[in-house]
């Protein structure tokens, strides 16, 4: 069997970097509990530090390097909140920090991956691109290649936001997350089965990269090519440790359209007055459609960041 990180694992990875992330709010809205007709918890990682839950996973990697491996810097390739999370734990180490960014990546996250101190070096937007352009990095810098999602330590950094939504809230049907590479969505999983393994997992992507949904129907990994969404954050393909972990665990993927994410971002916006990003956004806009197989009257849900470009909104003209 896989050596999937277990419980003790998650926990350690939570009391590592605790002093420095937010132990973030929990928050619910009785408009939107009405229109999807269950009770809804919203674990608002939009405030945690970066804006993204990604800062969980790459500080507890960053803080369980040694000094020789710190020395060398760390690397990664990712389309926006890994990098700034990878590039805001290095600063805090006083490591350099190199992200390799898809030259169409949003502006906002380009400059907040900049604001951290990381040297920003772009690629198009392929994955086979990104992964060249940070082999000429490691090769030129000698930095170590911190992988945004596939990685054990990431996995269980990102776990700690269920835990801490487990321990929030009582007697949960099911969680849904969003899934892209499936860092949250493998970290979310282990840590309710082992918690709660009464609770339904879930995992909700967009239907122009349904990636995860056809690799867990297909019973291996598909990858994601060409994806078309919104979602910028969801883009990616599952690794070859985190597919697992959502084979054995996740009950279901769910697929959403565009105009179901939209919907829901905006809905979120309106009702509950916080700015989520489109990637978070995917994981409310199942119970807005209506989607079948999701049960439960109290779902919590993750909202995986709000990293959004204000000037331009999907809803606007």
């Amino acid at each position: 069997m896989p050596d999937f990180p277990a419980i003790e694992q998650i926990r350690a990875a939570a009391r590592r970097i605790k002093p420095l992330v937010h132990r973030t709010p929990l928050l619910t809205c009785k408009s939107l509990d009405q229109l999807c007709g269950a009770n809804l918890y919203f674990k608002c990682e939009n405030f945690q530090k970066v804006g993204a839950f990604k800062a969980r996973g790459a500080t507890n990697v960053v803080y369980s390097l040694g000094e020789k491996d710190l020395e060398r810097g760390v690397a990664t390739h990712s389309s926006g909140n890994h990098g700034a999370a990878l590039a805001y734990a290095a600063r805090c180490r006083g490591a350099r920090a190199y992200v390799v960014m898809p030259d169409n990546a949003s502006p906002v996250k380009i400059a907040a991956v900049q604001g951290y101190g990381a040297e920003v070096i772009y690629s198009e937007s392929t994955q086979q691109a990104r992964e060249a352009a940070l082999d000429e990095v490691v090769n030129r810098t000698g930095a170590l290649f911190i992988h945004p999602y596939n990685d054990y330590r990431i996995i269980a950094g990102q776990a700690t936001a269920a835990l801490e939504m487990i321990e929030q809230v009582s007697n949960l049907d099911a969680v849904i997350a969003p899934v892209g590479g499936g860092g949250l969505l493998s970290g979310t999983a282990l840590a309710v089965s082992a918690l709660r393994p009464q609770v339904s997992v879930y995992g909700a992507e967009p239907a122009g990269a349904d990636d995860a949904f056809r690799s867990l129907q297909a019973g291996y990994i598909i990858p994601s090519e060409k994806p078309d969404t919104i979602a910028d954050g969801l883009r990616t393909s599952l690794g070859d440790l985190t597919f697992p972990i959502i084979q054995k665990h996740v009950t279901a993927i769910v697929t959403v359209s565009e105009g179901s994410i939209v919907e829901a971002m905006r809905l979120v916006w309106e009702r509950m007055k916080i700015v989520i990003e489109p990637s978070s956004a995917v994981a409310l806009a199942p119970l807005l459609t209506g989607s079948d197989g999701i049960k439960g009257t109290k779902i919590g849900l993750i909202v995986s960041g709000g990293n959004v470009n204000l000037d331009n909104l999907p809803w606007q003209a």
